[in-house]
């Protein structure tokens, strides 16, 4: 497996990937606004090599775009698809490129790939591509999709289950990136984790009933992964936030990495994001100081006057 760092990576190791792929392209797009992703699947296809995009069928101010986007890659020879409406969203970020399977927390355009903080997984294993070519599939068909691999979390079918038992595995640490944990059940799962001595820290926002978690705000980098590192040797990476609609309402996709290398290397961004937080803190709680000491000082001149 291979980790994408936001904003580190940028575009490259995509364009690499669809400029040399041999036999098929499949992207699943939510939003896009990278006009060099989008001649590169247009050159793609000029060579010979078969291209299907699956288009959400909805987001949130960006319809016109997207269909502006159909309609380029449709004159280019592109395989179109609209995925159902059956679902409030189709959130999934997922690319197959011949034989590799790209999952990503970020969406392809400028905000998320050069101000995001983000990962994304590359893997060539060969029952996580093939559920990723029947999951394609099945959306592009409006079929129902029949989860086989445990180790890709598809929501609403699978997610819950596959991230609720990756979380109860945790022994010494877990350390998650997310926009918002809000889940009730979840919540309750990682409270028990931390009165069970695991060490917990979150860079987001946590909902009511998170006890034990420290959590802060993503420092500098806007945050829009979603992300859990597990005691140093496994982590997870996706498009689906531990919220109830994300896990049980909308199509989601993250993957689950039982690469040891991968989720050290994901640790130390997150140490390094967090050292900036502690840094943040640091200095706001000096800038207190001297706003106090210069308000005690103000006090004491206008007793001097009177």
């Amino acid at each position: 497996m291979k980790l994408i760092i936001q904003p580190d990576g940028g575009l490259t190791p995509l364009l690499q990937a669809v400029r040399k792929a041999k036999k098929s392209v499949d992207i699943v797009i939510f939003r896009f606004d990278r006009a060099e992703l989008a001649k590169a699947l247009a050159a793609t296809v000029a060579r010979g090599v078969p291209v299907r995009a699956l288009i959400a069928h909805t987001n949130r101010g960006g319809e016109k775009v997207l269909r502006k986007l159909e309609l380029m890659l449709l004159d280019a020879g592109v395989t179109v698809a609209r995925t159902a409406d059956d679902l409030p969203r189709y959130h999934g970020k997922m690319m197959i490129v011949d034989d590799r399977l790209f999952v990503l927390g970020f969406n392809y355009t400028n905000i998320d790939i050069e101000r995001s903080r983000s990962f994304g997984i590359i893997t060539k294993d060969k029952g996580l591509v093939a559920e990723a070519k029947g999951l394609f599939d099945a959306d592009s068909m409006r079929q129902p999709y029949k989860p086989g691999d445990s180790h890709l979390a598809v929501s609403p079918e699978t997610s819950r289950e596959i991230l609720t038992a990756f979380i109860r595995k945790a022994k010494r640490q877990l350390l998650i990136y997310d926009t918002k944990v809000s889940d009730r059940l979840m919540l309750r799962l990682l409270a028990e984790r931390a009165k069970n001595g695991v060490e917990i820290r979150m860079l987001g926002k946590l909902g009511k009933g998170g006890s034990g978690i420290d959590a802060r705000k993503m420092p500098e980098l806007r945050l829009h992964v979603r992300a859990m590192i597990r005691d140093g040797s496994a982590a997870f990476v996706g498009s689906q936030s531990l919220r109830k609609l994300e896990l049980d309402g909308r199509r989601e996709v993250g993957i689950i990495v039982n690469d040891s290398s991968v989720a050290k290397k994901m640790q130390v961004v997150f140490e390094a994001d967090w050292a900036l937080t502690t840094a943040a803190k640091k200095d706001e709680s000096a800038e207190a100081k001297d706003e106090k000491k210069d308000s005690a000082n103000d006090e004491k001149k206008d007793k001097d006057k009177e």
